[in-house]
């Protein structure tokens, strides 16, 4: 099936009245999510997983994650812009310009061209997809079980190196991710391992389960705790529409952030929150009035609102294409076609046609139906910040436990899921970024086979992962990754005074 037949077969299936349906809720959702501070996008999606049970299509619920997914990048604009609180990492950089237009009375400007860019940059993302990914899932079917080790190696130290956190943290988390995922039977004995007797582990620990209490409670337990005293700039937002010179300051702020942004999404580890901030540098960088930045430039909230919507798009590539998820909400994401019986991968294009092409296309619409939802609904999502948090958080913490409870109807998965959520809260007092240890609970999986599967490919011997040309070629990538690391700490490293 080539590129446009199958971009046509997607919008078939996108167009039908309940994909649409499920698009507009995502898309929705995620707008509220974007604006409600305290909640992310990988702690929504981690909430909802459960409902992936109840929605017989894969489809269908990948629509409802992905709409979730890039539509908090658009909403998270409007705290950002309007409080100077970000909705959500990616929209920290916003809030450097955005809140000093909204000061100086240009609130509607500013959520006007993050609108526009956003949509501008998320077309372009979902474009770029399309044309790309088919050609990437064709070079990865060559992919055999050392490349596949080598590569979901390569993909988990780039997401500890570039997610910008603390990199020994991030090596424990990455750590305590693989020992939770190698809970329960070998993949190739069956010997039971870390059950210590408990039955309900013998299948280890369930995913959704996981991914709720470490970034669903955890998250609202950290919320509750801080009492965020907030006040809306303005409650007048004005107009949105942007000016003729509002246009011609930004459009090449949009494009380069569009650029950027799908290049730095590719990269596992790299997302909306580093495309983000390389964004807002390089205009920082390239503009000739330098010093209007951080006093209300406009190019500083187009560049990075439009970087961050393309990396939301293309973060999708080395997922759909290897079967590699580059960040935590791009992991539930992954969860959640396993669910559904799907393996994302080089076969998954082969395998299911309707899910790769009707997510694409689904993309395509969904960024139209953010555009009408952003634009002239700015003036509603400002006054759902007035709802307390305080109020939404029990809410959201019952059907948490109901829908944990639903997967297997377990009173033990009620106790896991506590448990991983005050493990989440300590993990957030302890200044540690939990993305890599569910990347590392999805991948570790995948690591194990792989590895396992090549030693008895080659009688036990580890150089078969230098002899592949690929898996060396990876492994190279990996050694040079580590290296440089070392390099930086050892010079980071604070000399002894004598």
């Amino acid at each position: 099936m080539g590129i446009f037949s199958g971009l046509i077969n997607g919008f078939s299936i996108a167009l039908t009245p309940v994909n649409l349906l499920f698009a507009f809720i995502g898309a929705l959702l995620g707008t509220a999510v974007g604006v409600l501070p305290g909640l992310g996008p990988a702690a929504t999606i981690a909430l909802l997983l459960p409902a992936t049970y109840a929605i017989s299509s894969p489809v269908t619920a990948i629509i409802l994650m992905a709409g979730i997914f890039y539509g908090s990048m658009y909403g998270g604009s409007t705290t950002s812009i309007l409080l100077n609180l970000p909705g959500e990492a990616a929209s920290v950089v916003t809030c450097i310009d955005g809140y000093k237009m909204a000061q100086k009375g240009r609130a509607g400007a500013a959520l006007g061209i993050a609108a526009i860019g956003s949509f501008v940059a998320g077309t372009a993302g979902v474009l770029g997809l399309t044309l790309f990914a088919p050609k990437i899932a064709g070079f990865a079917l060559s992919f055999g079980p050392p490349e596949m080790f080598s590569l979901a190696l390569v993909g988990l130290l780039m997401a500890v190196t570039l997610s910008g956190a603390s990199v020994i943290k991030g090596l424990i988390m990455l750590a305590m991710g693989l020992l939770l995922a190698s809970v329960g039977l070998d993949p190739i004995s069956g010997k039971t391992r870390f059950s210590f007797g408990v039955i309900e582990l013998q299948s280890g620990f369930d995913f959704v389960t996981l991914a709720m209490g470490v970034f669903g409670l955890g998250e609202i337990f950290t919320g509750l705790e801080s009492v965020m005293k907030t006040e809306i700039v303005t409650t007048k937002v004005g107009q949105v529409w942007p000016t003729v010179k509002d246009w011609v300051d930004s459009r090449m702020a949009i494009l380069r952030g569009t650029l950027i942004g799908f290049f730095v999404g590719i990269i596992p580890g790299g997302g909306a929150v580093i495309s983000s901030l390389v964004s807002y540098a390089l205009e920082k960088k390239v503009s000739k009035h330098p010093e209007e930045f951080g006093q209300g430039a406009i190019e500083g909230v187009a560049g990075p609102e439009s970087a961050n919507n393309a990396a939301s798009s293309s973060s999708f590539i080395p997922l759909l294409t290897l079967g590699i998820p580059g960040n935590a909400s791009i992991a539930m994401i992954f969860a959640a076609l396993l669910i559904k019986g799907v393996t994302p991968g080089p076969f998954l294009i082969q395998e299911h046609p309707e899910v790769f092409w009707g997510v694409i296309a689904s993309m395509y619409i969904g960024n139209v139906m953010l555009l009408v939802l952003n634009l002239p609904m700015v003036g509603i999502w400002a006054q759902l910040l007035r709802v307390p948090f305080g109020i939404l958080a029990p809410v959201i913490i019952l059907f948490t436990a109901i829908g944990s409870y639903s997967i297997q109807g377990q009173a033990f998965d009620i106790y896991s899921l506590v448990g991983f959520g005050l493990f989440g809260y300590l993990l957030r007092k302890l200044k540690f970024e939990p993305g890599p240890l569910v990347l590392a609970f999805v991948l570790g999986p995948m690591i194990e086979g792989s590895m396992r599967r090549s030693l008895l490919m080659s009688g036990g011997s580890f150089l078969i992962f230098v002899t592949h040309p690929i898996s060396m070629a990876l492994i190279g990538l990996f050694a040079f990754l580590v290296l440089g690391q070392a390099l930086v700490m050892f010079r980071k490293k604070p000399a002894v005074q004598t």
